[in-house]
C-alpha cells in the first residue's frame, strides 16, 4: 500500500520530521530526505506488526489530498511510502473464491495499469483492509 506521509522541512543542519496520518502517534525523523523516507517506511511497518499482533484494525492507506488542508500539516511536503503489508498479516492462505468474469477482467486491467498492486491477491486483499478499516 502507498501510504501518505508528511515531511516537515528541515531548518539548517536539523533532521526531517515524518509524520504518518494514517498511523496516529507514528513519527520519525532522518538526516534528509531520502534517510526520512526509509526511517518513515520503518516506522509503518513496526506499526502494523503491532496492530497484527494484537487484532487491531490496520488502517487503509488513504490519499494525500484528505490531508493537505488539515493546518496541521501545513509547509509540509508530501510523499508516499510503498509498505508491502501482508508480511505482517500473518501466513497467506489458499481459497477458492468465484467472482463474475466482468469482475475478474477489471480487476485484472486494473493490475496490469496500477504496479503497486502487484497481483490480483494483492489487490483483493488490500480492497479487503479498506473495507474492513472503515
Amino acid at each position: 500500500m502507498l501510504y501518505p506521509i508528511a515531511i516537515s522541512p528541515s531548518e539548517g543542519d536539523s533532521t526531517w520530521g515524518v509524520e504518518v496520518p494514517d498511523f496516529p502517534g507514528c513519527f520519525s525523523a532522518g538526516n534528509d530526505q531520502v534517510h526520512a523516507l526509509k526511517m518513515a517506511k520503518e516506522a509503518i511497518e513496526t506499526h502494523i506488526e503491532i496492530l497484527a499482533e494484537s487484532g487491531a484494525v490496520i488502517p487503509a492507506a488513504s490519499k494525500v489530498s484528505n490531508h493537505v488542508s488539515n493546518p496541521r500539516f501545513e509547509n509540509c511536503v508530501w510523499a508516499l511510502v510503498d509498505v508491502d503489508i501482508s508480511q505482517c498479516l500473518g501466513n497467506t492462505q489458499k481459497v477458492n473464491i468465484t467472482l463474475p468474469g466482468y469482475l475478474l477482467s477489471r480487476i485484472d486491467l486494473h493490475v496490469s495499469q496500477h504496479p503497486e498492486e502487484k497481483s490480483r491477491s494483492a489487490f483483493l486483499a488490500s480492497a479487503a483492509l479498506r473495507m474492513l478499516s472503515s
